[in-house]
């Protein structure tokens, strides 16, 4: 490798990294996500989770054959990335169904405890009650409160775990609901897990219908990458001379420029086909608390 490709090659990094930062400060953070990295232990999640082997050595594969094919090392560096990145894309959406599936399952869960609450049981009670029942995508949830209530942790602290255990906007307003009500002792709180309850099921047909329509979006998305990666890889078998510019130092560096460019826009598009997660608002509870625990 000469130093012209190697100094093409940290260029492509470097406009790759601004571009990537660029985005990343046009969109923004979510007022709930931790501004620090992910840790260690996290990174080995990551790799321990079931397909990543496979995933890297896809990729891995993907950078051996075009750079060998092609000579290009930019060419090597674009095809993992994309062999790492398109299966995502182009595969099946899952998020979505998850996140109606457990905004459901809270709509049911809130019924169960509204009508275990109606029999005369306290919050405590009613909450054991309802954990052996529960829907099976939240049921190891709400086990681990009624866990907790029957260790002895005091119900807000219990509360605000559960919170964090469903990370679900819904599950917030449920939450809240019951942390007002144990520190009230409100009456008409059958009243309120109704209307929770009411609401989370047209949340889910909310998102039902939504999804629907974003389905018709990924479908052009896929249609674009695919047009746009078959170009390429067609000119790049069949006329191998209109490409032969990219193959030096600065068709190298224009090369990366095109494919951060490219890159850029199908990362927006897949925004635009991803569904939008709801803000939550239970997520400094446990701050808070050891703020006015400090202060008493």
């Amino acid at each position: 490798m000469t130093a012209g490709v190697l100094t093409a090659i940290l260029c492509g990094v470097g406009v790759a990294a601004g571009i990537t930062l660029m985005l990343r400060g046009l969109i923004g953070v979510p007022a709930d996500q931790e501004l620090k990295g992910p840790g260690t232990a996290e990174l080995l999640e990551r790799l321990k989770a079931p397909g990543t082997t496979r995933r890297v050595l896809i990729s891995a594969g993907a950078a051996v054959a075009v750079g060998t094919f092609t000579g290009w090392p930019i060419g090597a560096v674009i095809a993992a990335l994309a062999a790492w990145v398109l299966p995502g894309m182009f595969g099946k959406d899952s998020s979505a169904a998850t996140e109606q599936a457990r905004i459901e399952a809270i709509a049911s869960w809130t019924e169960a405890l509204r009508d275990t609450l109606g029999a005369a049981a306290g919050l405590e009670q009613s909450i054991a009650a309802t954990a052996p029942g529960a829907p099976v995508v939240i049921r190891a949830d709400v086990r681990n409160l009624a866990a907790n209530l029957k260790s002895g942790t005091r119900l807000d602290d219990a509360l605000r775990a559960f919170a964090a255990d469903l990370g679900d906007a819904t599950g917030d307003l449920v939450v809240a609901a019951l942390i007002l009500a144990s520190r009230q002792q409100a009456r008409n709180l059958g009243d309120v897990l109704s209307e929770l309850a009411a609401y989370a099921r047209e949340q889910a047909a909310l998102g039902m219908r939504i999804t629907a329509g974003r389905r018709r979006t990924r479908t052009a998305v896929r249609t674009i990458v695919g047009v746009v990666l078959g170009l390429g890889g067609g000119l790049m078998l069949l006329d191998r001379s209109y490409m032969a510019p990219y193959g030096s130092s600065t068709g190298q560096v224009v090369l990366t420029v095109i494919a951060a460019l490219f890159a850029a826009g199908f990362a927006w598009l897949n925004k635009i086909a991803a569904p939008k997660q709801s803000q939550r608002f239970l997520t400094r509870l446990s701050e808070h608390a050891s703020e006015a625990g400090g202060r008493r």
